[in-house]
């Protein structure tokens, strides 16, 4: 039995007759007439009794009445399921993310989930080295890093840019300052991430320092870039940290503008050439339009 005939079938059980029903349908009345019969006599008894002048259900044709309009519920529901997702719209998307890139991502996956509340979201803090294995086991879609990755089997793009800034708690003599150069950071004690966490962070803060033309005092080396923020509001040392860190309010801690600092971090998108997801390509659309919106 074919789709069509349940079609067929619900239509002209719906009308009870034959005519308006083939109206309803757009096709002419004896092929549907005839479709009703093949119906029929593939199931081995009258779904309808009919005369020339009238069309009624059997008892039969009551009871396949129901199950034939649940079952076009059904397929209905399934054809929509299956459009939302070749639409990108339903379905699942994992992306691995660094800690220090988690400012950048998590305003744009509340954009994100607005506009696709049928995609399951997963996230996974992880290494970059971690996010380029994920991506060529495919355990996840998608790798949010810091550096372009050059290699044959992904896609590497950035889609945003930002500064560094100073943070340092409120309490210190140069938060009274509203900008800052990196050479009034010379005798300060530096909070940076460890340079064994698998990103670039740590040396490029000691490059900056090194850049304005000294060598920084590392008075402690955190596991993870979010952490600084609670180590620089107990005044144990300032740090250099993204402008995005700035969501990340403490009542103890302030941020200042480098204003000679013109090095910026980016925050790397990467994915499998060969993905075919069209829900990766769908966030991917929005995370262009959100970044283009915050320049």
């Amino acid at each position: 039995m074919e789709l069509r005939h349940l079609r067929y079938f619900v239509t002209v059980a719906e009308e009870l007759h034959f005519g308006r029903a083939a109206l309803r349908l757009s096709i002419s009345q004896p092929p549907l007439s005839q479709q009703i019969r093949q119906l029929e006599d593939e199931f081995g008894f009258p779904l309808f009794y009919r005369d020339k002048h009238h069309v009624e259900l059997t008892e039969a044709g009551k009871v396949f009445l129901e199950e034939a309009r649940l079952t076009l519920a059904k397929i209905e529901q399934a054809l929509s399921a299956a459009e939302k997702a070749h639409q990108g719209a339903r379905g699942r998307l994992v992306v691995g993310f660094l800690g220090s890139t988690t400012y950048n991502v998590v305003p744009l996956l509340l954009v994100y989930r607005k506009r696709f509340p049928l995609v399951d979201l997963t996230l996974h803090q992880m290494k970059t080295g971690h996010q380029l294995q994920a991506l060529h086991d495919r355990s996840i879609h998608l790798g949010v890093v810091r550096n372009p990755v050059r290699t044959s089997q992904l896609v590497s793009e950035t889609f945003q840019t930002e500064p560094f800034v100073a943070i340092l708690s409120k309490s210190h003599p140069l938060a009274l300052h509203e900008n800052l150069r990196m050479q009034d950071l010379a005798d300060e004690p530096f909070i940076v991430s460890s340079r064994y966490n698998g990103t670039s962070y740590h040396e490029t803060v000691i490059n900056l320092c090194y850049q304005a033309g000294f060598s920084p005092k590392i008075a402690l080396e955190v596991p993870e870039l979010l952490t600084i923020v609670a180590f620089v509001s107990e005044g144990m040392g300032i740090a250099l940290v993204p402008s995005s860190f700035r969501h990340q309010q403490n009542n103890n801690i302030v941020y200042r503008e480098l204003i000679d600092v013109t090095e910026s971090l980016k925050t790397v998108f990467l994915w499998r050439k060969d993905e075919k997801s069209p829900i990766l390509h769908e966030f991917l659309k929005v995370s262009e339009e959100f970044f283009m919106q915050l320049t």
